[in-house]
């Protein structure tokens, strides 16, 4: 077990990380941390796609209240989107 284990609040947001680790040093949570090992996928694509600015700023508010990224949301969007296509 961990001694003087300090506490790394849980985050609703990339922005509120964003200011935690802007306003904090890892030296400090250093013992709170673990070595972990995983494998990256470097053959993934992206694909840029224009979408209207009013159109984006709405998925950037909407995505911002969930907590999660505009590109994130727009993938689960169009993965339902397509779910249904092919139910169809």
């Amino acid at each position: 077990m961990r001694k003087n284990k300090k506490k790394i609040s849980k985050f609703r947001s990339y922005e509120e990380l964003g200011e935690f680790w802007d306003n904090h040093s890892l030296a400090d949570y250093w013992d709170t941390t673990w070595e972990v090992h995983f494998d990256v996928d470097i053959k993934g694509h992206t694909k840029l796609v224009a979408i209207d600015d009013k159109i984006s700023r709405k998925i950037s508010n909407i995505a911002r209240r969930r907590g999660i990224s505009p590109e994130t949301l727009i993938n689960i969007w169009l993965q339902e989107k397509l779910s249904k296509e092919a139910k169809s």
